[in-house]
């Protein structure tokens, strides 16, 4: 088919990409197909979204509108963050938390539990109240928090039918100022791990797990809540605009502004601007989530493989999510750090390596990214009865396909 992922490491193996243009397309298609699959912006990294013999649809022509009503937003699934946040702004309102990347669409991250950041904020899925669903028989579903198994729909993997419009839930608008420090020494980062957390509206930390201090602290804080601290934690502000990956070379060109200039929310809680590349662009991820009350002991247990890992990346970063309860979730039943590595495009030495890794962090009860590169999976309450939900609304098992048999259903 010619078709791959954004990252070029998976080629679709599905027979046909189709591209309906209205709904009534989508429906006819989910109906006709054997096996069918949505893509969104092909950012996973690995087949969750393949569909090996059947179908994939690219929803991206699909007739959307943007309504913004009552403290909420609808979306059509394949609208990407970044083509609607300024309208929300423009209407008085904030989404409460964004991805480092604009460039993903609301369905596709909100399926696989991508995240954005910060302590006292839960992930993207956590702000969906309503979807409308196209199941396997082309039949549209709409579901709202209302229904019992709603928490089961949101983080649903591709598994229980094609995603075609969804409501967030909107606050206030607000203005956001990004402030970046250089070289957080790792026992001050351990000792003060809480309060760095809680020193802004979200707080990252990227490192490559061997220097003797983290390599930045990037914290964005809402502009009517910032309060300025003497001391950094030992931590001193950086000197100039900074990329995560700033140690392989990479300028800051595509990053958001930085240095402490105020800017609306959607300009400031992505790492990367909507009209670059984002991240390094030539590279693989993977991210594992654990409990925030070991975040300190699953950073160490990294750290003591660090020179394993180290030659393999590009930059690793550190941020705390809240918990939700969406049963899918990697932040289900609890807040949760979040362990993200960027490596470099070396698939064979990165998959080799993570066996390993993930033997580190399994005394944390890790779970993985469902959209990155794993090895092995997390432990989930609620798998039986999301198993028993795809049974129900996809009974032929038109929208499973390797990954979810390997790591959701089992075979």
């Amino acid at each position: 088919m010619g078709e791959s992922n954004w990252a070029g490491n998976h080629a679709y193996a599905a027979d046909e990409v189709l591209a309906p243009r209205t709904l009534d397309e989508v429906r006819e298609a989910v109906a006709a197909a054997t096996h069918v699959k949505a893509l969104g912006s092909r950012h996973c990294f690995n087949d969750i979204a393949d569909s090996p013999g059947g179908v994939l649809l690219d929803l991206s022509a699909l007739e959307s509108r943007v309504e913004i009503a009552d403290g909420k937003v609808t979306v059509g699934g394949s609208a990407r963050y970044g083509d609607f946040a300024a309208h929300v702004h423009a209407a008085g309102y904030a989404l409460p938390n964004l991805a480092s990347l604009p460039h993903i669409t609301v369905a596709g991250s909100v399926a696989t539990g991508t995240h954005g950041s910060g302590r006292r904020q839960p992930g993207l899925a956590a702000a969906v109240s309503a979807m409308q669903l196209v199941t396997a028989d082309g039949s549209m579903r709409e579901f709202t928090r209302a229904d019992d198994v709603f928490p089961g729909l949101v983080v649903s993997l591709g598994a229980l039918g094609v995603v075609t419009r969804l409501t967030l839930d909107l606050v206030p608008a607000f203005d956001v100022r990004q402030d970046v420090f250089d070289d957080l020494p790792w026992d001050a980062a351990f000792r003060h791990f809480d309060e760095i957390e809680d020193a802004g509206y979200s707080v990252s930390m990227f490192t490559n797990w061997v220097n003797d201090a983290v390599d930045q602290v990037w914290v964005k804080s809402r502009v009517d809540a910032f309060a300025e601290r003497a001391d950094w934690f030992g931590a001193v502000p950086a000197d100039g605009p900074r990329h995560p990956a700033h140690a392989a070379g990479v300028p800051a060109d595509n990053t958001t502004a930085q240095q402490g200039i105020p800017g609306p929310w959607h300009e400031r809680l992505p790492h990367f601007a909507l009209a670059f590349t984002p991240s390094v662009g030539d590279e693989l991820q993977s991210e594992y989530f654990v409990p925030y009350e070991h975040a300190v002991a699953a950073i160490e247990a990294v750290r003591g493989i660090g020179d394993l890992v180290a030659p393999l990346l590009l930059v690793s970063e550190i941020r705390a999510i809240a918990g939700d309860e969406l049963w899918l979730s990697p932040c289900h039943g609890g807040d949760r750090v979040a362990l993200h590595f960027t490596w470099q495009p070396r698939q064979p030495e990165v998959e080799a390596v993570l066996p390993v890794l993930e033997q580190r962090l399994a005394p944390f009860g890790a779970r993985p990214h469902w959209g990155k590169l794993f090895h092995g999976g997390g432990s989930y309450p609620r798998l039986a009865d999301f198993r028993a939900l795809a049974d129900d609304l996809d009974p032929g098992g038109k929208f499973r396909n390797p990954f979810l048999r390997r790591h959701v259903f089992g075979g």
